[in-house]
């Protein structure tokens, strides 16, 4: 019986060519957009889920108080390492001192490569888990030892085998390989840690590292931790959270609170405002889910709109098995095998997309994301939505339309009913309230995003070039680099600095000056820079002068942003004195010497940070910033740069970055939303458009007599343009009135994320009413003039 259901709903499908291919494309394009998002979901929800401990890893934090202002963050002082073995070593299982990730130059013979990786203590291969493909999982018990990635152990030694081979770090070190574990998947936290190497060679070739053993007040490090096995996070954190603030007393006046926060947490939720946890990525998360679920209803909308709108045409098909011994439970199975077969078909085909479009999706979203073809957990889950989403599309119709009196059919004195269309008229409206909505959200995305671009930088980033000079062959070369760069012409200026252009590194406080309020507590982003520092940068000098090499004592200046003067509350800077308040600092005062315009070096959808630039008279710099020969091209400049970089410094990989493209990468996580949100939008309104299409083509085909009558009667193009359109035109209408006020709601709240945000305005509301409007007459006015240029004697003759 149930072949027999399916072999008629073969012949359906088949006789009725148009609406099928309507009812499988739109309802396989909304199953493809929503498997792809499921799948990005997936692969977001189970981040660091390459790390079996998960669960019980974390990273100390800590939040601090400045003037009412609660701020938070992973970096801690050395000595809490101390403590915590000292006084709490029953808590953890593993405790790890680490260095950030940062670049370092590792060579082998000829080979010299940069890759970013970790000091890290002995515990952190047993703690993550690490998978050994080579060598000793406890790698790093000798200090001169080095555990490699296997992609970064490829790339120096090739097919060697690299297990007790000697490469040389920075031009400064011998170390020995000792392990190669397997690459950390793009999905987990550490994946970018491409070497480790022990924490003890970190204190031992840093002087400063080794002098922080005592020093609270350096927060310059991190510490992961394993909790033990009969503790709990919170139990854990409850027992650390004063422990800096009682050791540390000449800091506690910023009440520094202590807390573990868990691996499972960093990569979705690790977001923090005034002290508390406010999110993070998991509102993208929950964005893509509320977009998959919306396109997957508009996509079955159309799917029950359709169904249901044929399905009444078949009355007399219901009527006459009615008649000759079928029972409603018969029929009802026939329309939902038909349902069934279109939504197979349609999931068929909605895997053929998803197969076809992954990997531009997953470039688009920088996502190495994989179809689950192995995953039986998905296959169960398909197999159930299939049959839920027929049994919903396949519902109504089998219902109705088997409860039909066949006597009335068969007289022809059955009629639908008044309100029969209403159904399909509430879901033509929901429709499109969402793909309002979503073109509403997609346009205030992309505005917030072209906002925060457009805003002045305070610098000039385009033809300003980054080098890293991380190895201490860099060491007081820095005059005679400048000079061999100016000298080619490929270069117009250079300076260094302490940190790069778009990032600050350091933060300090503890100092003193003219007017400063009692009790105030300051946190100043710190930069060491050289001479030519602003002229490099193209900064703005708003109030007094730059450095300059004329004034020997320019070496204990200091340049402020205008938001560091506000904030300080200084009222004529120039010639006043910053002043360390450490009564062991031998270095004289600071004396301020001029005033540059703000420059944006963290997020551009932030405040400026207040800034302070300090001429480097210790060569602490970690990077050359060259400013290119506009009149050359930009690579034939580069290749200068390298030739001149190599003949100094042949053993260090030639690596710079462009400061536009480093500036361009704090866009890219809003850009990604925007881009696959207006794609996802796109589609949307092809799915809806797609079920206007055919609503508008059946119910020309209903009235094709009445349209007959009218031209005969004189009726124009227009008139009948204008009988089949009203009706639409007004569903998406009341569609518009209904998103705008949700649209509102919605996206003013994302907005007030963002400190430097764009306005809400009318006319972005009135766009997408009109935009709305204009693709509901193109959609239907095709349908609708071809029915109204047709010859009304053919027209007259349909039965």
């Amino acid at each position: 019986m149930f072949k027999n259901y399916l072999k008629i709903a073969w012949r359906n499908l088949k006789k009725n060519k148009g609406y099928s291919a309507i009812n499988i494309g739109g309802l396989a394009l909304g199953m493809a957009v929503t498997l792809i998002i499921g799948l990005w979901i997936q692969d977001e929800l189970t981040h660091n889920s390459y790390f079996k401990n998960k669960d019980r890893i974390a990273q100390v934090f800590q939040s601090q108080t400045f003037n009412g202002q609660i701020g938070t963050g992973p970096a801690i002082p050395r000595p809490l390492e101390t403590a915590f073995r000292d006084g709490y070593a029953d808590n953890f299982e593993h405790l790890v001192m680490s260095s950030w990730t940062t670049s370092q130059y590792l060579k082998y013979k000829e080979i010299s490569l940069s890759r970013t990786g970790n000091f890290m203590q002995a515990e952190a291969p047993e703690m993550l888990d690490l998978t050994i493909l080579k060598g000793e999982k406890d790698g790093l018990r000798e200090i001169n030892s080095i555990m490699l990635s296997e992609s970064a152990a490829e790339a120096l030694f090739g097919k060697e085998d690299p297990i007790g081979k000697i490469i040389e770090v920075n031009s400064q070190y011998d170390m020995m390989v000792t392990s190669v574990y397997e690459d950390i998947p793009a999905n987990n936290s550490f994946h970018d840690t491409q070497f480790v190497m022990p924490w003890e060679k970190y204190i031992t070739t840093q002087e400063w590292v080794k002098n922080a053993i005592e020093f609270w007040g350096n927060n310059s490090f991190q510490m992961f931790v394993q909790i033990a096995d009969n503790t709990s996070m919170e139990q854990v954190t409850a027992n650390i959270r004063d422990v800096k603030k009682n050791a540390d007393e000449d800091n506690a006046e910023f009440n520094p609170q202590l807390f573990l926060f868990p691996m499972t947490e960093w990569y979705l939720r690790g977001n923090f405002e005034n002290g508390k946890q406010v999110g993070g990525r998991i509102k993208y998360v929950w964005l893509f889910g509320i977009i998959g679920a919306f396109v997957l209803l508009l996509a079955c909308i159309n799917f029950m709109n359709l169904s249901t709108a044929r399905s009444e045409k078949r009355s007399k098909e219901v009527g006459i098995r009615k008649s000759i011994g079928s029972q409603r439970n018969q029929l009802i199975y026939q329309f939902l095998s038909e349902s069934f077969l279109v939504v197979l078909f349609a999931f068929l085909l909605s895997i053929a997309l998803v197969l076809l479009s992954l990997n531009g999706f997953n470039e688009l979203a920088r996502k190495e994301i994989e179809f689950p073809w192995a995953n039986s957990s998905f296959w169960i889950v398909s197999i159930v939505f299939i049959a839920f989403t027929a049994l919903l599309a396949g519902s109504y119709p089998a219902l109705y339309l088997s409860s039909f009196r066949p006597v009335d059919v068969l007289k022809g004195t059955f009629k639908a009913g008044r309100y029969a269309g209403l159904p399909r008229k509430i879901l033509v409206v929901l429709q499109f309230t969402v793909s309002v909505a979503f073109i509403i959200g997609t346009v205030i995305v992309m505005q917030q995003i072209n906002h925060a671009k457009n805003r002045p930088i305070g610098y000039d980033k385009e033809g300003l070039v980054q080098i890293p000079t991380f190895s201490q062959d860099f060491e007081g070369k820095y005059d005679l680099m400048r000079n061999e760069f100016l000298a080619t012409g490929a270069v117009v200026e250079m300076s260094s600095s302490s940190s790069p252009t778009t990032r600050i590194w350091s933060n300090r406080n503890g100092f003193d000056w003219e007017g400063k309020p009692e009790g105030f507590q300051e946190d100043l982003a710190w930069t060491e820079v050289s001479w030519e520092y602003a002229k490099s940068l193209d900064l703005k000098i708003v109030q007094g002068r730059d450095f300059s090499r004329e004034f020997a004592s320019d070496s204990n200046a200091v340049l402020l942003n205008q938001t560091a003067v506000k904030y300080m509350g200084i009222t004529d800077p120039i010639g006043k004195f910053l002043k360390d308040n450490d009564e062991d600092d031998p270095d004289p005062p600071l004396r301020i010497i001029g005033v540059v315009e703000d420059m944006i070096a963290q997020s551009p959808y932030e405040p400026v940070k207040q800034g302070v630039y300090v001429f480097d008279k210790n060569g602490n710099s970690s990077f050359y910033n060259l400013r290119l020969n506009p009149k050359q091209s930009a690579n034939q400049s580069i290749a200068t740069i390298e030739r001149v970089f190599r003949t100094h410094f042949p053993n260090i990989p030639f690596h710079y970055d462009f400061v536009d493209d480093e500036y361009g990468e704090k866009f890219a996580a809003e850009e990604r939303i925007g881009s696959l949100s207006a794609i996802f939008t796109a589609l949307a309104i092809l799915i809806s458009c797609l079920g206007l299409f055919g609503l508008t083509s059946f119910v020309a085909e209903q009235r094709t007599k009445e349209i007959g009558v009218r031209k005969v009667l004189g009726a124009s193009v227009f008139n009948v343009w204008n009988m089949l359109s009203k009706d639409f035109l007004k569903l998406v209408s009341i569609s518009s009135f209904i998103a705008i006020p949700i649209s509102y709601y919605v996206m003013n709240g994302w907005l007030q994320e963002y400190p430097y945000r764009v306005i809400l305005e009318w006319w972005i509301f009135a766009l997408a009413v009109i935009g709305a409007l204009a693709i509901t007459i193109l959609t239907v006015s095709f349908i609708a003039i071809r029915a109204a240029n047709a010859n009304p004697v053919n027209s007259l003759r349909t039965e």
